[in-house]
């Protein structure tokens, strides 16, 4: 139980050292999910990077259908992840590459271009 009594001269927008060290503490051992991982939008698709230390690339499983990504970790691995994306564009899952570095994973993501379809019309 943590008890941290505040001062009534205190400003409420100012905080105190130890409850900045708190979230400093909090911050360290709980990271957020914008933490994990980092997303760029590129010329020619998306990049996303995610933390995923304590596994190999034969123990992460990527999925790419449509503009779905999914990237988990296989079931008997000690470390669980599971991580599900929905990028703005279908993506084009054939040139579409991914590598493991110290523990990121780098997925570069190529956009499918739209089929351009155009008919000539006559004028009767």
């Amino acid at each position: 139980m943590l008890f941290a009594p505040l001062s009534t001269t205190m400003n409420i927008n100012q905080r105190r050292p130890s409850f900045q060290a708190f979230e400093k503490f909090l911050g360290d051992v709980v990271k957020t999910p914008s933490s994990v991982y980092s997303f760029k939008q590129t010329e020619t698709g998306y990049t996303l990077d995610i933390d995923v230390p304590g596994v190999s690339k034969e123990q992460l499983q990527i999925q790419i259908e449509d503009q779905f990504v999914r990237i988990q970790s296989l079931p008997e691995v000690s470390r669980k992840y599971n991580f599900y994306f929905e990028m703005p564009q279908v993506l084009d899952s054939t040139q579409c590459s991914a590598k493991l570095d110290l523990g990121v994973l780098h997925l570069t993501l190529s956009s499918k271009k739209p089929a351009v379809v155009s008919n000539t019309l006559t004028i009767e």
